[in-house]
């Protein structure tokens, strides 16, 4: 595996490929990640992956500092995974200059659930990710359906800007007992690692619930949000969504059967959780 730290080189190495499959991570990887680099070896040849933790979409109160770095570690598991190359730039390489172009998401997308809790950080993600796609130029690019929102906001800029990369959705990858992975459970308590898949257990509830057809959405948002707080969560949202654009059903919508999601973001001691069930 080639590790490359500078765009310039990274585009020479890539030069002529018309098949790049890339995985783009901020580092920390775990089972989900590799689950991501393994259906990527589906879909493309050669498989690239980078880590950069982008300070732009991190808020000034989070963890950007405390962030888990990895990186040798890493670097051994993608290895493993059979990844052609690592792009990893540091904030230099990434950034020489300050980033003043900045990719705005539009507000009733980018600044509901997530954007709404965490002001500024799909502007951060758009922009990087708009950055690194056209750095390695790939023909698909995966992205996990953990991060629903950011799944939703990265293939409606890809295609309104025309960019010639396929944004492919992996399912989201969880441990045994139900809860997403994700580099942020290392911040858990064994005790909080304990409770955590409450979260998971609640949207199934949420969506068992609509699936039988209760018809007050509110309602079971309320109550999903009042049970998490019994457990000692401080929920964000349990909101249920409209798939195609992340809006609130109708009454109509909810008689249609039209598909549906429910996302949630809570946090369990320090530790900000997100997850969601598609409906």
């Amino acid at each position: 595996m080639k590790i490359i730290t500078t765009i310039e080189e990274l585009r020479s190495q890539l030069r002529g490929q018309l098949r790049t499959a890339f995985v783009a991570t901020m580092g920390n990887l775990h089972d989900g990640h590799l689950s991501l680099m393994k259906l990527a070896q589906k879909h493309g040849d050669p498989v690239v992956a980078s880590i950069f933790v982008n300070r732009i979409q991190f808020g000034p109160n989070e963890d950007f500092d405390q962030y888990p770095r990895t990186f040798r570690a890493d670097v051994e598991k993608l290895e493993k995974e059979g990844v052609y190359v690592l792009f990893a730039p540091t904030e230099k390489d990434m950034y020489p200059e300050p980033q003043e172009f900045r990719v705005q998401p539009p507000e009733n997308l980018g600044d509901i659930l997530e954007g709404r809790f965490r002001p500024g950080f799909f502007n951060g993600v758009t922009t990087v990710v708009l950055k690194l796609l056209s750095c390695v130029s790939p023909k698909v690019a995966i992205f996990g359906k953990k991060d629903y929102q950011q799944l939703m906001i990265v293939r409606n800029m890809c295609r309104q800007f025309a960019l010639p990369t396929e944004i492919i959705a992996a399912e989201t990858f969880r441990a045994e007992d139900g809860l997403a992975l994700s580099s942020r459970n290392a911040y858990l308590s064994p005790a909080e690692r304990g409770g955590a898949p409450f979260l998971y257990r609640t949207l199934q509830h949420v969506a068992d619930q609509v699936r039988d057809g209760y018809p007050d959405i509110f309602k079971l948002e309320k109550h999903a949000m009042d049970k998490l707080s019994k457990q000692g969560w401080l929920p964000d949202y349990v909101s249920i969504r409209k798939r195609i654009n992340l809006q609130p059903p109708t009454a109509g919508d909810i008689a249609e059967n039209t598909p549906l999601v429910v996302l949630a973001a809570a946090r369990l001691g320090t530790t900000r959780l997100i997850d969601n069930l598609e409906i």
